[in-house]
């Protein structure tokens, strides 16, 4: 890779994440160390505003921003072909902000690009059972309510069909046995559980901060969920 292609990918790689570590940054473009620092200086030369922090990492200060430039033919079919999985895969909401990013995305393609995609497109057919469709519009709330760490109120039905009120304090979301999981810190048992998504019936967000200081990482939990002795992929535990 040119370096100045390198350079342009650092910022667009600082912009996607709060902070990178120089080994990351090394790993990631497959350089050495020495050279991600002597990247970061030479970005700094240009008045480029890269920040650290120690044990944390590199960062862009605050209100800096580089447009994205172009996407190239290869990038953009990508996402062409993602749409058909998130079709499938996500419930209403998911597939409403994607087909608007996708629109963002063709709205910076050059003509001749964007035929392509059209061709591609007509040549693209995902198809899945229809019971694997999700007509409800929770995954968005959920991920908004894991990332401002606020209290979600369900009315869930577990697999014996017995409906329960729980109070919930999200993780993270799952997706195995094709189907979406939530994982969160139950109020009632007080244990994390497993919610599978298509079995909420209503939910509603509190605006209330979680009560429980911390929580275990998700990988966590999905380790220890592997170690289980009676643990199978098609299944889900523990049950909620």
């Amino acid at each position: 890779m040119h370096r100045l292609t390198r350079l342009l990918s650092i910022i667009t790689l600082l912009q996607g994440k709060k902070h990178y570590t120089a080994e990351g940054i090394a790993e990631h473009f497959g350089i050495s160390v020495r050279t991600v620092y002597r990247d970061i200086k030479a970005l700094g030369e240009q008045g480029i505003p890269v920040g650290f922090e120690p044990t944390k990492g590199y960062f862009l200060v605050q209100g800096y921003f580089l447009p994205p430039v172009s996407f190239s033919s290869e990038e953009a079919n990508a996402l062409l072909l993602m749409e058909s999985v998130v079709s499938a895969f996500a419930d209403k909401s998911i597939q409403k902000h994607y087909s608007t990013a996708l629109n963002k995305v063709k709205a910076v393609l050059r003509t001749a690009q964007k035929e392509q995609l059209e061709t591609l497109h007509n040549h693209i057919s995902f198809h899945v059972p229809d019971c694997f469709k999700y007509d409800q519009e929770y995954l968005s709330v959920l991920q908004a309510a894991i990332t401002s760490s606020h209290i979600l109120e369900l009315d869930y039905q577990n697999k014996g069909g017995i409906a329960s009120k729980r109070q919930v304090e999200p993780i993270g979301l799952v997706f195995y046995a094709l189907a979406w999981h939530l994982i969160a810190w139950c109020h009632l048992r007080q244990e994390y559980r497993d919610f599978k998504v298509t079995r909420i019936q209503a939910m509603r967000c509190l605006d209330v901060p979680f009560k429980k200081l911390e929580h275990m990482p998700l990988s966590e939990y999905v380790e220890e969920l592997k170690k289980h002795e009676d643990y199978q992929p098609t299944a889900t535990y523990p049950i909620a």
